[in-house]
């Protein structure tokens, strides 16, 4: 039985956020084991600690406005259990490439080895990173 009017637009509208949502997820998770392979922040990760990495630039109002009062939130909340680590992404254009950066602001959120557990494109809450931080911060 054929679909038609309001449902075939409906199972066709399904089917598109259903591949949106599928490409999202597979975006993501290449992200992460692209940037997990990366050793570009030696120097400026300290192993023993979990951090978050913030990629911005001079221009970015969000950023600004947003993005660092939640990480200055989230590092007062946590008091030296956490480093946040924040890479101008034009003055480093090396690290934003090989991290995947294309906007900003960009977070990762790393265990205490450094290692990529979560990326956030766009601003980030401080309940959304503390949410994704590991539970033993």
């Amino acid at each position: 039985m054929m679909l038609s009017g309001i449902g075939a637009r409906l199972a066709i509208a399904g089917v598109i956020a259903a591949v949106s949502i599928g490409a999202y997820l597979v975006a993501r998770v290449v992200v992460l084991r692209k940037a997990g392979r990366v050793s570009l922040l030696s120097g400026l990760f300290a192993p023993g600690r979990p951090g978050v990495v913030f990629f911005t630039t001079p221009d970015c109002a969000a950023c600004k406005t947003v993005q660092r009062p939640a990480l200055n939130a989230l590092k007062e909340r946590l008091d030296g259990r956490i480093q946040i680590i924040e890479v101008d992404a034009l003055d480093r254009p090396d690290l934003a490439s090989s991290w995947s950066v294309l906007s900003v602001p960009t977070t990762f959120v790393l265990d205490r080895h450094g290692r990529p557990l979560h990326v956030n494109h766009g601003v980030a809450s401080t309940r959304k990173l503390l949410g994704q931080l590991p539970q033993e911060t």
